[in-house]
C-alpha cells in the first residue's frame, strides 16, 4: 500500500474503492492550467539553468514567462550565481576562447557558435539589427570589450560592431557612426536598462567621442579630450559611478567623462610621485584603484597599488614583491603601453599584451599571484593576449 494513499475504514468494505484509491493519480489539465502565475514562477525559479533554457522551446507561454521582469527577479534571487571566468582572446585560438574558471581553478573552452553571423543581412539604413546568435563571429572579427555577460566585437569588413550574449544566444549588429571610422579606447558598459558603447575618434581634425545607447539605438557625438593616453589600445575606460575614467599623458592625471551629459573634467586627486606608468581599476561599487610603476627616467623599479580614499587622497595598499616585479618588468620590456588592467571577482588583474600569464592581486586576502599560461595555447605563442572578465548573465539584453 502506498504510504501517501489514505484509505478510510469505510473504504475497506468496498474493494473497488480501494483499487481506485491505490491507482496513481493523474494531473488534471483543467486544474493545472489554472495554476496562478506567481506560483508557477515560484516553482520554476528553483530549476537549474539548463532546464530553464530547455523550457524556452516547449511553448510560447514559458518563453515569455522566463523573460518577464517578475521571473527574472525571482530567479536571480533564488538561484545560485553562475561560475565566473577569465576569458582569453588570441589569434591562435580562432575556433574557441580559453576560459579559466576562477571559482574552481580549472580551464575550459568556449567554442564560437556556428554558422557565422552574416552582417550583410542587416539593412543599410538601420543603426542596429537584432539577430539570433546561432553563430558568432568571423575570423576577421576582434573581441574588443566585455561587460556583465555581454561581448562587443568589431566587424571591420562590414563597418559595424557586434554585441552578443552567448548564453542567451542573442546578438545585435550596430553600424559605425561614420564611414570610414577609426576608433580607440572602446569600452562596453552594461547598465540596468541595457548598455552603452564609448569610443574615441582621433583620426580627424578634432578629437571626438561617440556614445551608443542601446535604449534608443542611437550614436551621440561629443567633444574629445586630446591629452588622454589614446595610444594604449589595450586599456579601456574605467566605469565608476556613471562616469568613465582615463589617465592623461605625462604629467599624469585622471580625466573623467560623464556618460549621460558627455562632459569632460579633470579630477583633482593628486597622484603619487615618480610614476612611470598608471592604470585605473574599479570594483564596480564606487571604489577606484590605481596600479603604477615607480621609478625614474621612464624605468620602473617597483610597482605599487593604491586605493582612492574618501577624502580624495591615494592610499598605498601594497607593493608588488621584488621577484614578481622583476619578472613582470622583464615581460613588458619597460614598454608599458602593452600593460592593461581590469577587475574580476575581487581580483585586480594586471596583464601584458605580449605575455600569456596574468598577474593578479586578491583584494580580500591581500596577496599577489601568477595565473599560469593556458595549457591549450600552442608552445610558441605570439603576442596578442587579450584577457577579459566574463560573468555569464542570461538576462543581459542586447
Amino acid at each position: 500500500m502506498r504510504a501517501n494513499s489514505f484509505i478510510s475504514p469505510l473504504d475497506i468494505k468496498d474493494p473497488n474503492m480501494v483499487q481506485k484509491r491505490l491507482q496513481p493519480s493523474k494531473m488534471d489539465p483543467a486544474i493545472w492550467s489554472k495554476l496562478p502565475e506567481e506560483l508557477l514562477e515560484h516553482v520554476l525559479s528553483f530549476l537549474p539553468l539548463k532546464t530553464i533554457l530547455n523550457l524556452r522551446s516547449t511553448c510560447k507561454h514559458f518563453n515569455s514567462l522566463i523573460f518577464s521582469p517578475s521571473f527574472v527577479s525571482k530567479y536571480s534571487s533564488s538561484s545560485s550565481s553562475f561560475s565566473s571566468f577569465l576569458l582569453l582572446s588570441h589569434p591562435q585560438c580562432s575556433e574557441y576562447f580559453p576560459l579559466y574558471d576562477s571559482s574552481l581553478g580549472t580551464w575550459r573552452k568556449l567554442a564560437l557558435p556556428h554558422p557565422l553571423l552574416l552582417p550583410c543581412a542587416a539593412p543599410a539604413s538601420a543603426s542596429s539589427t537584432l539577430l539570433p546568435c546561432s553563430a558568432a563571429v568571423s575570423a576577421s572579427s576582434t573581441l574588443l570589450s566585455s561587460s556583465n555577460g555581454l561581448f562587443c566585437f568589431s566587424l571591420p569588413h562590414f563597418s559595424s560592431f557586434l554585441v552578443c550574449n552567448i548564453l542567451a544566444k542573442s546578438a545585435r549588429i550596430i553600424d559605425f557612426p561614420t564611414f570610414p571610422f577609426a576608433f580607440e579606447m572602446l569600452t562596453l558598459v552594461s547598465t540596468p536598462f541595457g548598455y552603452k558603447i564609448f569610443m574615441l575618434f582621433t583620426k580627424s581634425f578634432s578629437n571626438l567621442a561617440f556614445v551608443y545607447d542601446s535604449r534608443d539605438r542611437f550614436w551621440s557625438k561629443f567633444e574629445g579630450f586630446p591629452s588622454i593616453l589614446s595610444h594604449n589600445n589595450h586599456q579601456e575606460g574605467v566605469f565608476c559611478d556613471g562616469s568613465l575614467y582615463f589617465t592623461s599623458s605625462e604629467p599624469f592625471s585622471i580625466v573623467r567623462f560623464d556618460l549621460d551629459s558627455g562632459k569632460w573634467d579633470r579630477a583633482n586627486d593628486m597622484l603619487p610621485n615618480q610614476l612611470t606608468f598608471v592604470r585605473l581599476v574599479s570594483n564596480g561599487e564606487g571604489k577606484l584603484y590605481l596600479i603604477g610603476g615607480v621609478g625614474r627616467n621612464g624605468i620602473s623599479r617597483s610597482m605599487k597599488l593604491w586605493e582612492l580614499g574618501d577624502g580624495g587622497e591615494w592610499i598605498e595598499m601594497e607593493s608588488l614583491p621584488d621577484m614578481m616585479c622583476k619578472k613582470f618588468m622583464s615581460v613588458c620590456y619597460h614598454n608599458y603601453g602593452h600593460v592593461y588592467c581590469f577587475w574580476h571577482q575581487e581580483m585586480i588583474c594586471v596583464c601584458c599584451y605580449t605575455w600569456p600569464e596574468i598577474l593578479y592581486y586578491k583584494v580580500s586576502r591581500r596577496i599577489w599571484h601568477w595565473l599560469p599560461k593556458c595549457p591549450s595555447l600552442p608552445e610558441k605563442s605570439s603576442c596578442g593576449f587579450r584577457w577579459f572578465s566574463f560573468i555569464p548573465d542570461l538576462y543581459a539584453l542586447v
